[in-house]
Formats: C-alpha cells, structure tokens, sequence
C-alpha cells in the first residue's frame, strides 16, 4: 500500500472534485452525490493509495458512461427503479461507502491485528461487485431474452428486482474481472505485488463481483421493499409511481431500499474473496 502523506490527501481530494464536477456536469451526479463522491474519493484516493484510487474512478466512469447508453431504449425500465441515473449521496455510499471505510480500516487497524491483505481482499470484493452489479443492471436490461426471477426462474419483466439473465450475468462478471485486473496489475506495477500475483486477481474480481451481484438479485426477489402502482399496473421500487400515483407494498421489508440492497451485496462480495484468497494463494 502507498505510504499515507498530506500530498496524497491533497492529491485526492483535488482528483475527486474533479471527477465528482464533471460527474454533476454530465447529469450522473446529485449535488449532494458529488458531494458524495468527493468525500468517499478523497479517503479512497488518501488512505488506500493511488491503486485503490484508480479502481474507484474505473467503477465511477465506467458506470456513469454506462448509465447514459442506450437511454431511450432503457427510459421504459427505469421507471421501476427507486432512483435515477443521476445518483444522489445515498446511492454513492452505497456503492463506494464501504470501500473508503475498507480504506479508513486499512490506515487505522495495526498490521498486528489485521494484515494488509485483509484490507486488499476486501476492497477488491466490494469494487468488484458495485461495479458487476451496476454494469448488470444498465446492461442486462437490454437482453433480448427475458430475465426470470433468481428464486424459482419464474419469467419476469425486464427491470423487475431478482431478475437474472444471461447477458447480465455475463457482464456482471466482466465488471468484476475488470476491477480485479486493474488492481492486480497496477500493485505488481507499484512493486505491491509480484507479476504472476496479477491473474488469481483479476479471477477473485471476476468471481466475487458476480458472486456479490447474485446476492443483490436475491436480496431484491426476497427481502428489498416492492411496491405496486395500481393505476399503471406495473411492479416498482418507489413510494410514489412517476404517474403521480401512491403505491402500496406488494413485497419485502418496508425499510430494506435497494441502497441497502446495495451495500450488503458489497460487503457480502468483499467477504467472498477470502476464502479465494487462501484458495489461491
């Protein structure tokens, strides 16, 4: 890990305002997700080091380019989702708390306690899987095929939460291989960690991130809060359907939103690559 200085803080926060405003520009971010972004970039970037760093803003810029492809085709689907492509601060720490608390962790626990690889391993699993979920969900979305729901492979609505398909799971694992190989082969660059190192990486990604995007749909089809617009007929994730319609809990815990949704399939992709760790090195 890179040594933790003031110009790595400083260098941090700047590339995060940069990041966070071109963000908020283009319509991905919030005001209050660029703020967001800015406090969660500037720990990732100055705690876990310019590796970790540049694994964020591979999750970030992948994910944001993402979210504007396709709009039209995608703009029947989306009004099943809570929230927007344009994230506001709950969905960005969601996504990206729990690696700068990862991050904190890493700086503050003594190696004594927990060893750097624990940290590593974690942080790996946690951007693998926000990003395989984030590129399933805007890119299994335009499958030809229709999803079925991850519980009993009922077939479903594109869109509906627990739904699966083969092109989403496809990407989901592309997302997380990405990750993975990006910090494993920028740390063998870095001199963090030996070369043949990089590809049982990039696999840990791969597998942890469709791993955590899995238990994402699963958590959706069971436990995420569902609600129904009586006036559209049609499933969705918000309180109040885009027709201005109030809509009633059809299924799932009342306070279970898909931010939490979001964070607990992350932290459950994170734990995963432990086990892969010992597996594979």
């Amino acid at each position: 890990m890179s040594p933790i200085t003031p110009l790595s803080f400083l260098s941090g926060f700047a590339l995060s305002i940069v990041i966070a405003a071109l963000a908020y520009r283009r319509g991905s971010l919030s005001r209050s997700g660029a703020v967001g972004a800015l406090i969660v970039g500037t720990l990732i970037f100055g705690l876990g080091g310019w590796v970790w760093g540049v694994a964020l803003a591979v999750f970030f810029i992948s994910s944001s380019a993402l979210s504007h492809f396709k709009e039209r085709e995608k703009a029947a689907v989306a009004e099943k989702f809570e929230k927007g492509h344009r994230r506001d601060i709950g969905q960005v720490f969601a996504n990206g708390g729990l690696a700068a608390l990862i991050a904190a962790l890493s700086a503050i626990v003594p190696e004594r306690v927990a060893p750097a690889e624990l940290w590593f391993f974690l942080f790996i699993g946690v951007m693998a899987t926000v990003t395989a979920d984030t590129w399933a969900t805007e890119l299994g979305t335009l499958s030809k095929a229709a999803p079925r729901l991850i519980t009993n492979g009922r077939v479903v609505e594109v869109g509906t939460s627990g739904g699966v398909s083969l092109l989403g799971t496809g990407v989901s694992l592309a997302g997380g291989l990405l990750i993975g190989l990006t910090v494993g082969l920028l740390a063998a660059v870095s001199g963090q960690m030996v070369w043949s190192a990089a590809l049982p990486v990039a696999l840990i990604g791969a597998l942890s991130g469709t791993v955590g995007s899995l238990l994402d749909s699963l958590m959706g089809a069971t436990v995420q809060q569902i609600y129904y617009c009586d006036t559209c007929q049609k499933e969705t994730e918000r309180k109040v359907h885009r027709c201005g319609t109030t809509t009633r809990r059809l299924r799932g815990l009342a306070w279970f939103n898909n931010d939490l949704v979001n964070l607990l399939s992350s932290l459950g992709g994170g734990l995963v690559t432990l086990p892969l760790a010992c597996l594979l090195f």
